[in-house]
This record gives C-alpha cells, structure tokens and sequence, in this order.
C-alpha cells in the first residue's frame, strides 16, 4: 500500500509530505483546491507521461516521491531487475520500494527505483501491480467499446488470452497478404525472377571467390615485372655472393683479419662481437635469394591466363555495376533473392501457410470466447445487483459478446454492455440508453466489482463519484467503506456522504503565497475539524449550527 507521498514544486503545490494508512481515505476540499493535482503527483511517480507545464512556475523542477510497502509479486519483480527493496528494521511495514520522478523545466524526465536509475516502462510496470486509479472521467470512457472490452479482460483475467488471440490474428494476416502478393504482383514476381536468374546464371559461370580479385591482381603486377624480379635478383646475389668482389667474402676477410687482431689485443672482441652477426645475416639474405630465384621464371603463359581471369572478373562488375571486390558477395546475395522469390511464388506453400495460421487464430480466439461467455455471465449478474443498491431498482445489465463474421484483432467477438435502467425496459447498448446519472453509477459499480477482483493492494477513486447526490451518494460512500476493510482505498470526493464513510480524511485548500501566485496546501483532519468540512460540504459557504449537528451525525453513523 502507499506510505508516504512526497511532493516538490509540482503545478500549484510548493511542497507536500503526506503520510497513508490502510483503510479508506478521502480527499475533499473546494473546487480548484488541487485535490486531482494530488492523484496527478502520484500517476507521475507510477510511470504517466508529463511535460515541463507541471513545474511550478519560477522552478527548476517538480520532484515526486512516492513510498509503498511490497508485496511477493513486487519484490520478485524487483529481484529480477536487481532493483532491490528498502527495509526498516524499525518498521513493522517490513520492506518497502520508493519510485521517484523528476520533471525539469525544459521537460526532461527522469525516473527512479529505489534510488536506482530506471525506464518509464519499469516505473509503470511496478506500478499497475501497486495502484489501480479510476478516473473522474472513467464514465465517459465506458462509451467507447474498446474500452468495454479491455474493462471486460481485465476483470475477467483474460489479457494474455487476448494478447495471444492478436498475435494469431496478425500471424494469419499476413499470411493472407503474402498470398494476396503474389496473386497480384505474380507478373512483376516472374520477371524479376527471370533477371536474377540469368544474372545467377552469369555468376555461377564466372565463380568469383571471397579475396580472389585481390590474389589475382598480386599475381598479375608480380609476372608482368618478372624480368625486372629476375635482373634484380641476379645482381643482388652477385654482390653478395657470387661475383669476385661479393661482400660476404670481403667481410669474411675483414673478420678473420680482426680476429687475429683481437687475439693481440681483447679490445677489439666487441667489434668482431657485431661484424659476426652481419656475415649471419648476408648468408641467410644470399641462400633466401638464391632460393627465390630457383622459382623465379618468365612464363608467358601463367601471364596471359591472368590477364585473362582479371579482364573477365572486371568486365562482370562493369556489367553489374559494381565493384570487383564484391562479386562474391554479390553472388551470394541474388542466389537467397532468388531463392526468396521462388518461395514467394510458390502459392501452394504460400495458401497452406495462410491456412495454417487461421486455423492457430481459430483455435486461441474459441479459448478466449469461452472464457469470456463464462465471465460475462458472472460481470453481469454483478452488475445488476450493484445497480439496485445504487437506485437503480428492476435495471439489469449485460456483457454481449456481438459475434464477428470473419473474427477481429480482439477475437470472434466484439465487446457490449447493455443496460435496462428499470424494470420492463429492453437491454440496449449503454452508450445509446444511459444518462449522465446512470452512466456514473454503473460505471462505479463497475469499478468497485473489478477492484475487488483485483490484487492490487491500493485504490484510487478521483471523483468517480461525479453526477451523483442524494441517497445513492451514501450508498458509495458505504460501498468504498466495505472495499477499504480489504484494500488501501484514497477518493477524491465532493460528496458529504462519501466524505463522512472516510477512516481517514485530508482537506485541500488553495491560498496566495504572497508573491501574487497561488500555492495548494493539504490537512489531516481530526475529529471536530472534519465535522467542519462536512458541514462545508453539506451547506456551502455559511455553515450554520444545523448543518454542523447534521455533519456531527453523518460521522456518528
């Protein structure tokens, strides 16, 4: 649940620290004090979007921190993304995770998990398994029908059935344009095919290998100057070696010379030390030179098949457009395109895989219209009892399941709710039949029947409670109680009734701040002050002793 909510600098509040327990809390205070800012805060610690209009004006940044205790499936979660948890061991709470955002001025956003650096994403994945908020404008919601549906899946645990059902869908629909594909473009396909294939043809005849122009192009500079290799070669080793003036027997002499020398004196031993190892290495010089020129020959043959195999692979790349080097590559590469358009012609195989996928879409879609038959039975029966307790006596409710000629993204299946608003009245679609009032308490109803279902430990309810008054009021009032005996339950409310059901209750209110700006500040309440805000809440701005004893037995109750 949530523990504590710092906030920073955030639209109208300069700074906030609040402190929660469990139970149901309420939120109440005069129109444009800032209590939706509150619940705004925390969607922006939980992962929401935001841009630099939260920050309050003249500031840097708007800084939210929000504190919740765990539960198994949090902290595993943490665990898998090392993010940790924080324990107190003077706290009986155990351990708690501290999600944290930062919004500056230019509208940079930063998140954080434990003081950890983390994605939106992170931030809005703990947070789903943390908080469940209902809007004030969850009703209006309710007229879309995706929204129906996804209301519907949600409560009724089907999402991953669903997500599974869209995967197949997707799976078959491509499958059946890859057919459509080559159906229409079979023409273009076979063309295409015949260029790539006498190209292939051009290809395999020439065989170009991986590193092959560069080989031939080493060989080719080294027998077209083979003359030159030999001359040079030639005289090379006749200056070592071979002629009467070579250099290694001039050194052999010097050395001998210098060794008889050193035996009169040893100081001469150093420079016969480094003449020696030149003799070494004018021998090793001589016998490698000797040995390439045993290999050296003019072979005018091997010469002109050179030429030959660069003048055919160059004049391909010049005819392909590209450049020698890559020949092999490039064969490569139209042998799988070519290889792809023949798969891609082949429509047999093309029609078994298409039929292969609606038969998988199919098979996951009649699980999930099972599943859904059997939870809409048991949402609507729900929904109908809730209706009579919020003043809705003999109105029924109902989740259609409207069947889809050829199926959907969503299923075989589209997503409806019907309502009769009393007695004798035929169920019809709910945006067409339900007036602001009802629309507000079935949507409530739903909301309060799927939070029950759900495991998350904290509920937010922001002026859900909008278009309603009178007895019905005390009956949410009622029914948010009962939920809070299980959960952590936070409402924003204008109702005295629902304010009066709270175990615990803040006061929003707005005041100048000297500096001609406008700042929201927020209040625990105690007893006699929160018989002052109800009575504010029943009887506006004069508050007389009548409205006070009437706030002071609303509590009682």
């Amino acid at each position: 649940m949530l523990r504590h909510l710092s906030i920073r600098d955030f639209v109208i509040v300069a700074a906030l620290d609040l402190e929660f327990d469990s139970g149901f809390t309420v939120f109440s205070g005069e129109t444009g004090a800032g209590k939706s800012i509150l619940i705004d805060a925390l969607a922006l610690a939980l992962g929401a979007r935001a841009d630099a209009s939260v920050v309050r004006t003249g500031e840097s940044r708007a800084d939210i921190t929000a504190e919740f205790a765990t539960h198994a499936q949090v902290e595993h979660w943490l665990e898998e993304q090392a993010l940790g948890t924080a324990t107190d061991p003077d706290d009986d709470h155990g351990s708690t995770v501290m999600l944290r955002r930062v919004i500056d001025s230019n509208g940079r956003s930063r998140a954080f998990i434990n003081g950890t650096a983390a994605t939106l994403a992170q931030l809005r994945e703990v947070g789903e398994m943390l908080v469940d908020i209902h809007g004030q404008h969850a009703h209006q919601l309710l007229m879309r029908p995706d929204a129906q549906r996804e209301l519907f899946d949600t409560h009724a645990g089907l999402l991953d059935t669903a997500s599974s059902v869209t995967r197949a869908w997707r799976n078959w629909r491509e499958a059946a344009q890859a057919v459509e594909i080559a159906q229409t473009r079979d023409r273009e396909l076979q063309l295409e095919r015949e260029r790539l294939a006498w190209q292939l043809t051009e290809l395999d005849k020439l065989a170009p290998q991986p590193g092959e122009w560069e080989e031939v192009n080493a060989e080719h500079h080294r027998l077209s100057h083979s003359a030159s290799l030999i001359e040079g070669v030639q005289g090379a080793l006749g200056a070592l070696s071979e002629s009467d003036e070579a250099m290694i027997t001039h050194l052999g002499a010097i050395i001998s010379k210098v060794r008889s020398l050193a035996e009169i004196d040893p100081a001469l031993n150093d420079t016969l030390a480094a003449l020696e190892p030149a003799e070494i290495q004018l021998q090793e010089a001589a016998y490698s030179l000797s040995h390439y020129a045993q290999r050296l020959e003019l072979d005018p043959d091997r010469l002109a098949q050179v030429e030959k195999r660069l003048e055919a692979l160059h004049s391909m790349a010049r005819k392909f457009r590209l450049q020698p080097e890559t020949l092999p590559e490039e064969h490569d590469t139209r042998r799988a395109q070519l290889a792809a358009l023949d798969a891609a012609a082949d429509l047999d195989s093309l029609r078994a895989a298409e039929s292969k996928a609606k038969d998988a879409y199919h098979a996951e879609a009649k699980i999930l219209s099972k599943a859904r038959a059997k939870a809409a039975k048991a949402l609507g029966s729900a929904v109908t009892t809730g209706m009579q307790e919020l003043s809705m006596t003999g109105g029924s409710f109902e989740v259609a399941l409207v069947p889809l000629q050829e199926g959907g993204a969503h299923g075989m299946e589209q997503i409806e709710f019907r309502v009769a608003g009393h007695a004798g009245v035929p169920l019809r679609p709910l945006a067409k039949v339900a007036s602001g009032g009802e629309l507000a308490r079935i949507s409530l109803a739903l909301a309060v029947i799927a939070s029950a279902a759900s495991l998350t430990p904290t509920l937010i309810f922001d002026e859900v409670d909008t278009g309603i008054g009178g007895s019905v009021a005390e009956v949410v009032g009622r029914l948010l109680h009962q939920l809070g005996r299980d959960r952590q339950v936070l409402c924003v409310t204008h109702l005295p009734q629902v304010a009066a059901r709270g175990d615990h209750h803040f006061q929003v209110a707005k005041s100048g701040n000297g500096k001609g700006g406008t700042t929201s500040s927020v209040t625990s309440l105690d007893r006699s002050s929160r018989i002052e805000e109800v009575a504010r809440m029943l009887g506006g701005i004069e508050i007389t002793a009548t409205t006070r004893k009437h706030a002071k037995e609303m509590l009682t109750a």
